[in-house]
């Protein structure tokens, strides 16, 4: 871990490199958001269609008013 930055830059050149295969310099030349794309997700599994369906119908859209564009 880096005193200065708080990011381990060492674990993320081993997971990029040695882990994924990455040259250094495209290593080097991704942003720290295309890294972790690569690396895959950690988080919550996305929502299944029916808990969206369940949400949808909790808190529906309400029409009340038209919109600059919107057709009848």
């Amino acid at each position: 871990m880096n005193r200065h930055t708080g990011f381990d830059w060492a674990a993320m050149m081993r997971a990029g490199i040695s882990g994924l295969g990455l040259p250094p310099g495209e290593f080097w030349r991704l942003s720290p958001s295309e890294l972790l794309l690569m690396l895959g997700e950690t988080g919550p599994a996305p929502m299944h269609r029916s808990a969206f369906e369940a949400l949808a119908a909790r808190f529906p859209d309400l029409r009340e008013t038209s919109f600059k564009g919107d057709q009848p």
